[in-house]
């Protein structure tokens, strides 16, 4: 069973992200809900693979009863998006920020926190589904997004980590501002 078959047995259409079509292309939508504080704000991501799923990371609740949270191992990111074309597949972890708030510190431990929530999913199918190269870390390339002031529409500001990759959580790809709140899927995966 491939792991995108696996996949959407295992993840509840309730998590995942919305999808839009436009002129036959499919665009990703990430939505954060607002609350008292800020209002909602979405990213919309062009140019997916056609093989992907999506899903809302913290709708896992925080394992607060089990962890004493003392490293931030209870923060999870918003979104993971899984994706794979020909050639490459992706695990796409993304920490929105409608606005500037939220310490670097605590977005990494955020990513951290998506990454193990990924690292779950993959024992449950290997465990439940019998498949034991399920999500394999091998087949998939990692990348961690950070987005900061969406809700601004201005030319969005691109921090590239000084390794020129964004596989590690310290080693995120930052980004400042988001016109529209459309980005194009290659340009988060890719290099500079």
């Amino acid at each position: 069973m491939a792991d995108f078959d696996i996949l959407r047995d295992l993840i509840r259409d309730a998590v995942l992200a919305s999808v839009e079509c436009q002129n036959k292309k499919k665009i990703l939508v990430l939505e954060e809900p607002g609350d008292h504080q800020q209002p909602a704000y979405s990213l919309k991501i062009h140019n997916v693979p056609d093989d992907f799923i999506a899903f809302k990371v913290d709708a896992f609740p925080a394992p607060k009863n089990i962890f004493r949270n003392d490293k931030g191992e209870c923060k999870r990111a918003d979104f993971v998006i899984i994706a794979s074309n020909d050639k490459v597949s992706w695990i796409v972890y993304i920490e929105m920020k409608g606005g500037s708030l939220g310490s670097e510190k605590e977005i990494v431990q955020q990513l951290r926190g998506a990454r193990c929530l990924v690292v779950y999913c993959r024992a449950i199918g290997r465990e439940f589904w019998q498949e034991p190269n399920f999500l394999a870390e091998k087949n998939y390339q990692q990348r961690f997004v950070s987005v900061k002031n969406i809700q601004i529409s201005k030319r969005p500001i691109w921090i590239w980590p000084n390794s020129g990759q964004h596989d590690t959580p310290e080693n995120m790809l930052k980004l400042n501002g988001v016109a529209n709140g459309r980005l194009q899927f290659n340009k988060l995966v890719g290099k500079p």
